[in-house]
C-alpha cells in the first residue's frame, strides 16, 4: 500500500514544522503549506515533504492547493495547525484589527481548508481532520479574550463538524495544547518583544513543539474505529490557564 498522505497547515515553524518532521519519520507522505516559501523549501529539503506555499486566509490560495492535491494523489488527513495570538490587552483596550486578523487565521482559515478537503477525504473512503486549538479554547484568562474567543470558535467548529458527519468514516480530532515554547508564538503575540516573550516561559519547563507533534501522530495512528475527540496537553507545571508553578523545574 502507498503511504497515507496528509496536509499540514502552518508548517513553516513551531508545531507545524515539528508535525511535518514527525509524520515524515512515521512514513507519511506530507504536503506542508504556509505563507513563507523559503522556510517551506528548507523543511522540504530536510524531510522529503512536499512544499506548497499558500495562505489559508485566501480563497484563491486554498482552492489552488486543493486542486493540486486532487490532481496529485488525493488526501487521507489534514492537520489544521495554522493560527496564532496577537496581543494581551484587556477587553476595554482591545485592538479590533488584531481580533479580526486572529479570527481570519484561526477560525476562517480552518473552516476554509476543512471545507475544501472534505470531498478529497470522502473519496478515500476514510479520513482524518485534526484541528490544533489551545487550552485557551476551553477557559478564559485576563487579557486573553481575543485569543480565547477565536480558539473557542475554532473548537466549536470542530465539535459541530464531528456531530454533523457522524456515521461517515471520517474522524474529527481536537488537540488543545497548553504552554508551548516555540520560536515565534509569543514573539509574534507581543509584536517582536523578545524579553516579554521569554518571560512567558520563565521558571518552569514548558512543552516544546515536538510534544504536540507526538500527540498529533499518536491520534492519527489509532485504529480507524477510534476517535480521540479532544486531547488536552499541558506542561506538568501548568494546572490551568492562570495557574503555573514557576519553581524552576
Amino acid at each position: 500500500m502507498s503511504a497515507r498522505r496528509v496536509l499540514v497547515t502552518g508548517a513553516s515553524s513551531g508545531i507545524g514544522a515539528a508535525t511535518v518532521r514527525r509524520l515524515r519519520a512515521d512514513g507519511w507522505d506530507v504536503v506542508a503549506t504556509a505563507r513563507r516559501a523559503d522556510r517551506l523549501a528548507a523543511l522540504a529539503e530536510e524531510t522529503g515533504a512536499e512544499a506548497y506555499p499558500a495562505d489559508v486566509t485566501s480563497d484563491d490560495d486554498v482552492a489552488a492547493l486543493v486542486s493540486h492535491l486532487a490532481a496529485t494523489g488525493g488526501l487521507d488527513a489534514v492537520v489544521n495547525n495554522a493560527g496564532g495570538a496577537l496581543g494581551l490587552e484587556p477587553v476595554e483596550h482591545a485592538d479590533l484589527d488584531q481580533w479580526r486578523t486572529m479570527y481570519e487565521l484561526n477560525v476562517l482559515g480552518t473552516l476554509r481548508v476543512t471545507k475544501a478537503v472534505l470531498p478529497l477525504l470522502r473519496e478515500r473512503g476514510a479520513g482524518d481532520v485534526v484541528v490544533v486549538t489551545s487550552t485557551a479554547a476551553h477557559a478564559a484568562y485576563p487579557g486573553g479574550a481575543g485569543y480565547t474567543g477565536v480558539k473557542a470558535a475554532e473548537q466549536l467548529l470542530t465539535t459541530t463538524l464531528r456531530w454533523e458527519i457522524v456515521g461517515e468514516p471520517l474522524r474529527v480530532i481536537e488537540i488543545a495544547p497548553g504552554a508551548v515554547a516555540t520560536e515565534e508564538f509569543s514573539l509574534v503575540r507581543f509584536g517582536g518583544d523578545a524579553e516579554r516573550a521569554a518571560k512567558v516561559y520563565e521558571g518552569y519547563q514548558p512543552l516544546v513543539a515536538e510534544d504536540i507533534a507526538d500527540a498529533i501522530a499518536w491520534t492519527l495512528s489509532r485504529p480507524s474505529h477510534v476517535n480521540v475527540d479532544l486531547l488536552v496537553v499541558r506542561p506538568r507545571a501548568q494546572a490551568n490557564n492562570t495557574t503555573t508553578a514557576r519553581t524552576g523545574v
